[in-house]
């Protein structure tokens, strides 16, 4: 073979090998490597406002996502940034986040809301945040170890009806108020 036929055989093989590339669709993982901008590696957020989304449901990070995608759950960015990505592709990342370990923050809370909150938690949220909020149901959260100001903001949106949730969910919140709402956070973020 000459030199040029050589050279001809080595480019149509590169240009093959480069299409199958880019041909190749992404990872559960590559799509997943977006969130960490903002949720942290592997989804263990490093800032106060940001939820730790590595090792939560992979049901509740999938229905949060369409729901930013579809404008039922409020967002500022996470509704633009989820209208990127197919269901399929949320359905991935999720199940991708939620085979992470779980990263929970070291904080420090009032004693005596903690006292309060871990009482309004056996009573209203026990039964689908489990172990104090360490475990959850399936389509419910890890909320121990979550950043306090994070919580505050969910339980505020809660609060003033801005965030939907479920009937159950609801049910047990609407009879809160705002302080209690407040004791609850303060609770769940002191667990570790």
């Amino acid at each position: 073979m000459t030199r040029k036929w050589k050279y001809l055989a080595a480019l149509t093989g590169g240009m093959l090998l480069s299409a199958s590339v880019v041909a190749a669709e992404p990872s559960p993982a590559m799509l997943a490597n977006a969130c960490g901008g903002c949720h942290g590696t592997n989804g263990a957020s490093a800032g106060p406002s940001m939820p730790t989304i590595g090792g939560q449901s992979a049901i509740a990070i999938a229905e949060a996502m369409k729901g930013f995608k579809s404008g039922d759950r409020p967002a500022t960015v996470m509704g633009r940034i989820a209208k990127g990505y197919s269901d399929a592709e949320i359905d991935a990342m999720s199940k991708y986040l939620a085979s992470q370990k779980w990263v929970g923050v070291g904080q420090r809370a009032d004693a005596a809301m903690v006292a309060k909150g871990k009482d309004l938690h056996d009573k209203n949220c026990k039964r689908c945040h489990l172990e104090n909020g360490k475990e959850f149901d399936e389509n419910a959260t890890v909320l121990a170890g979550q950043w306090l100001e994070y919580l505050q903001i969910q339980m505020d949106d809660y609060a003033s009806g801005s965030r939907k949730m479920s009937e159950k969910k609801a049910e047990r919140m609407k009879k809160l108020s705002r302080q209690e709402l407040e004791a609850l956070a303060q609770f769940y973020a002191s667990q570790k």
